[in-house]
């Protein structure tokens, strides 16, 4: 019974790790379009999958806890070994932790294209207002900073 209860919990996450997925590669494409209406949507989107996904993700624990089985794959491969439908709980497992894992991978490089485009926007806004003398290089080629930061709007 709690093994069925497992695997319908593991089966009931595919859909929204999909859309999870999706979501962080769409995610992406706005962030470098700088698509701010779009991000708003998909960042509530995204909040909703992820609390469905970590309650689920606590049922399983539960019920595997709830049997004296460590709430890893550690107890997750001793209930399957116990059950007729082991191979699948396996299987289905494998398939919910490879999808959740790519949707890691695309969200890790989506908060570095956060981060770099924070860094040059941050950077072109203390060269607009003058609050850093940006390095150029000079007539002989060596890299130098202007003796005389003035703001764009006195250039």
């Amino acid at each position: 019974m709690h093994d069925t209860n497992l695997l319908q919990l593991i089966t009931d996450d595919f859909a929204p790790a999909q859309q999870l997925l999706e979501l962080l590669k769409t995610e992406s494409l706005a962030l470098h379009g700088r698509d701010m209406p779009l991000l708003e949507d998909i960042l509530a989107q995204k909040q909703a999958l992820i609390v469905l996904l970590e309650q689920h993700g606590r049922k399983r624990s539960e019920i595997l806890v709830s049997l004296n089985l460590p709430a890893n794959r550690a107890g997750l491969e001793q209930l399957a070994g116990q059950s007729s439908i082991g191979p699948q709980l396996l299987a289905d497992s494998d398939t919910l932790t490879d999808l959740l894992a790519q949707c890691q991978a695309i969200n890790a490089n989506n908060g570095q294209s956060i981060l770099t485009q924070q860094a040059a926007t941050a950077t072109q806004l203390k060269i607009l207002t003058g609050g850093e003398t940006p390095a150029l290089y000079d007539a002989s080629g060596t890299f130098s900073k202007l003796a005389k930061p003035r703001p764009l709007s006195q250039a």
